[in-house]
């Protein structure tokens, strides 16, 4: 039993790795684009922010299995898509250092980040829900 539960474990893993790669690669893609909408920041920097987090999620997730780090990974895959759904359907405006970063429309790369993200949280839910078990070892 213990095989099938880490093998669904892995598998929950990859998946959230491959969302996260995908939020990762898509906010970097953009960045760039994004420097002219600024206030103190620029969305280009709130771009590469989102890019490095979800960069460093992916490695965390494959190679460090502690609960903190699951949940560093879930929250950068949620606030990112959280972000995402705002902006894309209020116009929230700009406020305080961050600028108006409302864009009321769907493309490519968009929804290409919309399911990294959602990927990632679907995939990450159970395993923060139910942890592994550490073995005892007896001395």
């Amino acid at each position: 039993m213990a095989t099938v539960a880490s093998a669904a474990r892995l598998m929950l893993r990859c998946a959230a790795a491959v969302g996260l790669a995908v939020d990762a690669a898509v906010h970097a893609k953009l960045a760039g684009q994004y420097d002219a909408v600024a206030a103190s920041v620029s969305q280009g920097t709130l771009f590469r922010i989102e890019a490095g987090a979800a960069a460093l999620a992916v490695l965390l997730v494959l190679f460090w299995h502690r609960r903190i780090g699951d949940l560093f990974c879930w929250l950068t895959a949620a606030a990112g898509l959280a972000a995402l759904l705002v902006y894309r359907y209020w116009n929230v405006g700009a406020f305080g250092p961050f600028p108006n970063m409302y864009e009321p429309v769907w493309f490519t790369d968009k929804v290409w980040a919309l399911l990294g993200q959602i990927l990632a949280v679907v995939a990450l839910t159970p395993l923060l829900l139910f942890p592994a078990r550490r073995r005892r070892v007896d001395s």
